[in-house]
């Protein structure tokens, strides 16, 4: 368990074994979330990539990419395209 204290201004230092663990660097962002009646702490920017990633899930099987290369392509696909419009 560990312990923080709040100051008067509201703020808090994380102590570091929940700085490693939430791999938090200065300037991050942390998001509270209510579940339960209990709040939970997490780094927001890894939570955010974490939603995009099940967000795109099977995205691969929809679009037929199987590798970098194919990624590129439809990269340039979309930039070239784009461009043959203008």
């Amino acid at each position: 368990m560990n312990l923080a204290k709040v100051s008067a201004n509201g703020q808090v230092t994380v102590p570091v074994d929940i700085r490693r663990k939430l791999r938090l660097k200065e300037g991050d962002k942390l998001l509270f979330i209510e579940r339960d009646g209990e709040i939970i702490i997490n780094n927001a920017s890894a939570t955010a990539i974490v939603r995009a990633q099940d967000a795109f899930a099977g995205a691969d099987r929809d679009f037929g990419v199987a590798n970098d290369e194919d990624v590129q392509g439809l990269v340039d696909e979309v930039r070239y395209g784009a461009e043959r419009q203008s």
